[in-house]
């Protein structure tokens, strides 16, 4: 029987997990290039659903009705689905490129909702060939595919619950196809000036927030984990005492981690996930000095109508 939390090693499984998060690029492209813009690229996330990542209802090009894509990580396939019901699937194979899936995926957008292009530059990631040329990355292991997304959906879970009772702003449990991560912002209501004129960085970080986060694992750190940071970060926060005793400042990532490893291993890998979700936007709110109100509203106080 498969682990709920299984081991996660990027040495491991690196291969698999970057043509994977090259896939998820492809989907971040066309919500990107089709979906109403939001303050903080909300618009560009993706979603972990119970059959892996997803965009949200996206405007066919054609004014033809909706389109939504997906990664089907269970029947390990492509998926593009218009609302009238048409629906194209890619299979996602062992030695299949990312280019060769990219074109299909497009292609099939294209033939169900009208034509469109995306930019096929990579993000975030060290490599630079376009997507829809990459040959280089076609390791596609489904056993592999299978404990991420079990992993992936244990940490979803932690990100919903934490998230659920904020009374002020927050987004919804995203998928980043940029750092192939999931995450929550809640924000405090105030502005931040961004930390430069890129234009995701303008975009993205123009208010103050907490961000609780889960990746499996990547090229700076090897691990999957859960993280947390806060934007801007006030003075001292790389000194805080975060719950669990395992939670650690990384000077590195300029975060605070909880590692996979220390979850997992866990009597309730579940509420120790959560525990540090709370205790580091706890700690963020005290030392950012945000309203009392909306801090405490993460502990369900005053309590969600049930």
């Amino acid at each position: 029987m498969r682990s709920l939390w299984p081991h996660l090693s990027y040495e491991q499984w690196h291969l698999t997990c970057d043509t994977m998060h090259a896939h998820t690029q492809v989907l971040g492209k066309l919500a990107t290039e089709l979906a109403p813009a939001e303050p903080q690229l909300q618009h560009a996330a993706l979603r972990l659903t119970a059959r892996g990542w997803e965009t949200a209802a996206l405007p066919a090009p054609d004014g033809s009705g909706s389109l939504t894509v997906r990664l089907d990580l269970r029947s390990h396939e492509a998926v593009v689905e218009h609302s009238t019901g048409t629906t194209r699937r890619i299979a996602l194979t062992p030695n299949r490129s990312v280019g060769a899936v990219t074109r299909d995926v497009v292609a099939a957008v294209c033939a169900l909702g009208g034509p469109v292009t995306i930019n096929p530059t990579p993000q975030e990631v060290s490599w630079t060939v376009p997507l829809d040329e990459d040959d280089e990355h076609a390791t596609y292991d489904p056993e592999q595919v299978a404990d991420y997304f079990a992993a992936a959906t244990q940490a979803a879970q932690v990100l919903a619950e934490y998230r659920a009772p904020f009374r002020g702003r927050s987004t919804p449990v995203n998928a980043w196809w940029g750092s192939f991560d999931l995450a929550v912002s809640l924000f405090s209501g105030e502005p931040a000036a961004p930390p430069s004129t890129d234009f995701i960085m303008r975009n993205a970080m123009d208010a103050q927030e907490v961000a609780v986060g889960w990746w499996p694992g990547d090229e700076n750190y090897g691990k999957a984990s859960f993280y947390a940071y806060a934007y801007p970060a006030p003075d001292g926060f790389d000194a805080l005492s975060l719950a669990p005793a395992a939670a650690h400042w990384d000077s590195t990532l300029g975060e605070y981690i909880l590692d996979w490893d220390d979850i997992r291993s866990s009597d309730d890998p579940h509420a120790l996930a959560l525990e540090f979700a709370r205790s580091a936007f706890q700690c963020s709110c005290r030392i950012g000095k945000w309203d009392s109100t909306l801090a405490e509203s993460t502990q369900g106080h005053p309590p969600p109508v049930h």
